[in-house]
């Protein structure tokens, strides 16, 4: 994995925002009726709207994620559907706790 394009995602407070709400997408998205939000993930029309952004402008934001693999994206009829990979997320966090880790 390309660890300066994961640095890249995460300098953006939008971004950030977009894992922390599809950290509980039933809590933040359980009224989305196309698609069970946990089982199939959260459509970015949905998604732009909880982040007050144009869908353009959130696409955008959410193909940064994407191509730093911290979400998954999937097509289902015409919306897409977005999808944290935990064990993605999970990888990098260790990475970044072992070159932050203070050499003893």
């Amino acid at each position: 994995m390309d660890r300066s394009t994961q640095i890249k995602a995460l300098a953006s407070s939008t971004r950030m925002e977009v894992l922390r709400l599809l950290a509980e997408p039933g809590k933040r998205f359980g009224s989305q009726w196309s698609a069970d939000p946990v089982e199939f993930g959260v459509c970015m029309t949905l998604i732009a709207e909880a982040l007050e952004v144009s869908q353009p402008t959130a696409s955008r934001h959410l193909d940064i994620l994407r191509q730093a693999g911290f979400i998954t994206v999937r097509k289902h009829q015409k919306w897409s559907y977005c999808q944290r990979d935990e064990a993605v997320i999970r990888d990098y966090l260790q990475w970044l706790g072992q070159e932050l880790a203070v050499a003893g």
